[in-house]
């Protein structure tokens, strides 16, 4: 080719514009479109456990077991086992410990009592025997021991792991109360518990209409009685009133006290010693800041 022709070529318009059109289409497409700030990125599509996502940020059912997370078949087998097995060994406690002998009653101890026999103790507690430790009334117990003639407290209790003990507070007796058939025992707190078949020895008759526990006048009689010194309390023979305000004692001696009622019982006491080595056979100590003697 000569060197016109070349020249030529190069001037053509059509040369330069071919090459110049595969230059702009390359750069065209290694050119990234440019983002204004204002404008909305459309979310890209990334790996399908990524894009499935709910409202709430879980990832579905499908997601979660492509990924591993839920739990095979035998770990939920076996966890289902486990629970059935710790309800069932549960259950077989309570019924072992419950309702059978294996903790049950063996054995009945009776302390405090020397009055009331410790057969009439158990005979009126009625433990069952080897009945669980756990269901056992004490309530009840306490109830049929406390109704014994002789009894003033009861107090039941479990002595691990197969005793109960039964402690027993027995009645003191404070005088007797004849019926004018029938002789009784009467305590502190004006109980009658006892019969007896006659007058005991070192206890004074409680002479009055009736005895209570619940009436005023049986109440201050026993309150006097109880309130007094022993020495004293030991040369009464009987007691009587009409009224709580009118406690009078009679003497071993045969000489007479009006208590009057049962305030100021160790001031009264203190008088009527003094006044008791006097001669005399009525002593009124109702009012120990005025006694008399005649």
């Amino acid at each position: 080719m000569s060197r016109g022709e070349r020249d030529r070529r190069r001037r053509s318009p059509g040369h330069g514009s071919e090459r110049s059109a595969s230059a702009t289409a390359s750069e065209a497409g290694t050119r990234r479109p440019a983002r204004g700030r204002g404008s909305a990125e459309r979310p890209r599509r990334t790996s399908s456990g990524q894009a499935a996502r709910t409202a709430r940020g879980r990832r579905p059912q499908s997601a979660r077991a492509r990924t591993g997370t839920r739990p095979s078949r035998r770990k939920a087998l076996r966890r289902r086992w486990v629970a059935l097995l710790s309800v069932l060994t549960v259950a077989a406690l309570v019924y072992l410990l419950f309702f059978t002998s294996m903790l049950g009653v063996r054995s009945v101890e009776v302390l405090g009592n020397a009055a009331v026999s410790t057969e009439k103790v158990l005979t009126a507690a009625g433990v069952p025997d080897r009945e669980s430790m756990f269901v056992l009334d004490t309530d009840h117990i306490q109830e049929r021991v406390g109704a014994l003639p002789g009894v003033a407290t009861v107090d039941v209790s479990r002595s691990w792991p197969s005793t109960v003990t039964i402690e027993v507070s027995e009645r003191t007796p404070i005088g007797f109360y004849n019926t004018g058939e029938k002789l009784h025992l009467v305590d502190g707190t004006g109980v009658v518990y006892k019969e007896i078949p006659e007058k005991p020895s070192g206890l004074p008759e409680l002479k009055l209409p009736r005895v209570a526990p619940e009436d005023p006048v049986t109440r201050a009689v026993t309150g006097v009685l109880v309130a007094i010194p022993k020495d004293l309390r030991d040369r009464v023979v009987s007691a009587s009133a009409k009224t709580a305000g009118s406690v009078v004692l009679t003497l071993n001696d045969g000489k007479t006290v009006r208590w009057g009622d049962a305030d100021q019982a160790g001031r009264k006491a203190k008088v009527l010693a003094v006044l008791l080595t006097r001669e005399g056979t009525n002593y009124d100590v109702s009012s120990p800041e005025l006694p008399t003697v005649s």
